[in-house]
């Protein structure tokens, strides 16, 4: 064994054992890779609130979708009302699970009579299957509405944020004027202008099947939602651009479009993906509570809003009418905020509270 001197730097490698097998197997730590939205998914799934909010939501919205194409009635077909018959009054308000005089007397007979498990409405069309377009239209109109809102802010804000000087300023100012506008007069005034000014544009069009109604909601979120979007997106790119990779972009000569599509927009998703989720509840509100007002979807075509409305004529005798649209618009609008809540918390944590 070699001799070490006391002050000397040499290292005695007698002194050093090599590691066995096992100690080398625990050192050893293998993590499986990972990547940013499955962390944040991993996130999301343990917060309980979200995970049933995303459950109610996706019961909701394919209940929507596939229950029409088994339900024996349409939304628009009066059932008392038959070619070159008198019309059956006795089909008008009925009360959940009960039938008309027809009906009845199928019953009397041993038939089978598909139950009206909402009742009817005034008109006698069955009301299960009205809530359940009304339900599939203001999910729609929420969904591309909110779209609308994040294309437009997105492009907006991104230009306002990389840009900067004069281009920033004049965008920021048109944003304040939006901003200092009365929210819900602006929207009942723009749609009350569109509806009677594009009803005759889209006759004969493709268009005309939306209807003029919905076009016009589009449109409204279109001029006054996207302000909010714009101004986040903005703040987000501001704060990015001056980082050492978009520096290197620019030395290398990239342009400035292809600078905020691959390197900054991709860096400001989890802002976009949390703002788009809060975006919906707020515009299914809107669509509803324009619908309550007689400017939404054109009849008969029923949405959440118009069921509510309608029902306020016959308040005190069924008010049913009444509860069942304001509980599925209330559940709605609850599960998409703890959804949007639970977004946030597990795809940017520096934004909890």
């Amino acid at each position: 064994m070699m001799s070490k001197k006391p002050f000397s730097l040499h290292v005695n490698l007698d002194a050093f054992m090599p590691a066995t097998d096992e100690e080398k197997a625990y050192m050893v730590q293998m993590r499986p890779s990972t990547t940013f939205f499955r962390d944040g998914m991993k996130r999301l799934l343990k917060n309980p609130v979200a995970t049933i909010s995303i459950i109610i939501i996706l019961i909701i919205a394919l209940s929507s979708i596939f229950i029409p194409m088994i339900w024996p009635y349409s939304y628009d077909s009066m059932l008392g009302v038959t070619p070159g018959k008198p019309v059956d009054a006795s089909y008008n308000n009925l009360a959940p699970f009960a039938y008309g005089k027809t009906e009845q007397k199928k019953l009397d007979a041993g038939e089978t009579v598909f139950p009206h498990v909402f009742g009817t409405d005034s008109a006698g069309r069955d009301y299960f299957i009205r809530i359940v377009y009304g339900t599939r239209i203001s999910l729609a109109v929420g969904f591309f509405a909110s779209i609308i809102v994040l294309i437009i802010g997105m492009t907006i804000g991104s230009i306002a944020g990389y840009c900067g000087g004069k281009v920033d300023l004049i965008i920021m100012r048109i944003v304040d004027i939006i901003y200092s506008l009365p929210d819900m007069l602006m929207v009942i005034l723009l749609a009350s202008v569109l509806k009677l000014t594009i009803g005759d544009a889209l006759e004969g069009t493709a268009l005309a099947k939306i209807g003029s109604n919905i076009i016009s909601l589009f449109i409204v979120f279109g001029v006054l939602y996207w302000v909010s979007m714009s101004r986040l997106i903005r703040g987000q790119i501001l704060s990015l651009r001056e980082q050492e990779y978009v520096l290197a972009a620019r030395a290398a000569g990239a342009k400035g479009g292809w600078i905020v599509k691959k390197h900054l927009l991709p860096n400001c998703i989890s802002v976009v993906i949390i703002s788009t989720a809060l975006q919906i509840p707020n515009a299914i509100f809107t669509e509803s509570f324009l619908s309550f007002l007689g400017l939404g979807v054109n009849a008969p075509m029923p949405s959440l809003g118009s069921l509510a409305s309608d029902a306020l004529n016959g308040l005190k005798s069924y008010p049913f009418r009444l509860i069942i649209p304001a509980v599925v618009i209330s559940l709605i609008v609850l599960s998409l905020n703890l959804f949007g809540d639970g977004l946030r918390d597990a795809f940017d944590p520096k934004l909890k509270d």
